[in-house]
């Protein structure tokens, strides 16, 4: 009998261990010696029990994070599709095109006309987002071999726009330029459907309105105006901006009649007023020849109707100067 109990036993063990699989030739019926050791499974207590329980999903949601982060293995490569790629941007183009032709019969800019005319005051850049600074450029004398460095970035909670970097009036040794040290910024042009130019319409407006914060240097405001001719694109409309400095926001307003038309960076002898129904850009430019650090935070960009100001344009012409003037 004790024989017949001790061969029982040793099957009931057997039956409960893995079996052995071709990697593992070595497991046959002497890891029933182990097995029968690791079945006697110790009992937790009931306090515990919920604990390792914890443990255990804790472990199992820890794994299935590392999961979730597994890179992608470089045979799975996406699906890059060029067709649906320009599909997807003509539609957009032609979606653009009917809301232009829809914002048309409703008035300009998609808004009744008498409200368009009793309009007063207008922002039309503010800085709220990523998406506001992508409407802008930053430049500096880097492009010709100068040492400037201008960078853009959002302010402080969001609320506006912080242009700084380092002003370097150091002429770039290439032989050729005599005169370096700027850093600009640009807005960009505005764009309609199938990339069709457009203008700003300022024409119900007489000043620029801005909302600063600088470090006590003075700035260039340059407006461009929309032309399709290639000989005047370096032409530009500027006027000082000087800033204060200190940590108190100041408001800008410079009178459209104040800006003075110039030619690569030159004033020139016959001035001309600025055309306010076709602006396309507007910039700032910093060239003081003052090297060191600089920063301008501007919280908005706008237009505004002053009925105190009545002056048409600042500048004197003659016949001389400008006879198309006084044809």
């Amino acid at each position: 009998m004790a024989l017949v109990h001790r061969f029982l036993n040793g099957a009931y063990i057997f039956r409960h261990c893995p079996k052995p699989n071709a990697s593992c030739p070595f497991l046959g019926t002497r890891f029933a010696d182990y097995c029968s050791s690791s079945l006697q499974k110790p009992v937790a207590a009931p306090g515990k029990t919920s604990s390792q329980r914890n443990s255990e999903g804790d472990l199992q949601g820890h794994h299935q994070r590392e999961v979730a982060l597994d890179i992608t293995s470089p045979e799975e490569k996406p699906e890059v599709s060029f067709d649906k790629a320009i599909k997807d941007e003509i539609k957009d183009h032609f979606r653009r095109l009917k809301d232009d032709l829809v914002n048309h019969w409703i008035g300009p800019e998609g808004r009744p006309l008498h409200e368009v005319l009793l309009e007063q005051a207008k922002v039309v850049w503010q800085f709220r987002g990523k998406e506001d600074l992508d409407k802008w450029i930053v430049t500096s004398d880097k492009t010709i071999g100068g040492r400037s460095e201008v960078f853009l970035k959002m302010g402080k909670n969001n609320q506006s726009a912080l242009l700084y970097g380092t002003l370097s009036s150091e002429a770039p040794k290439d032989g050729e330029s005599g005169r370096s040290g700027y850093c600009a910024m640009v807005a960009r042009s505005p764009r309609g459907p199938f990339e069709r130019k457009r203008a700003y319409d300022w024409s119900q407006f007489n000043t620029l309105y801005l909302r600063v914060r600088g470090d006590g240097r003075p700035w260039m405001v340059n407006i461009r105006e929309d032309t399709d001719i290639i000989q005047r694109k370096n032409q530009m409309y500027s006027y000082f901006m000087f800033t204060r400095g200190g940590p108190y926001w100041q408001e800008v307003k410079i009178p459209f009649s104040k800006f003075f038309f110039s030619n690569q960076g030159r004033i020139r002898d016959a001035q001309y007023q600025l055309l306010l129904d076709k602006i396309s850009s507007i910039g700032f430019t910093l060239a003081d020849k003052v090297d060191g650090p600089f920063f301008l935070e501007i919280d908005f960009i706008g237009v505004f109707t002053d009925p105190a100001h009545t002056e048409e344009f600042a500048y004197e012409n003659s016949p001389e100067l400008n006879p198309r003037l006084f044809k």
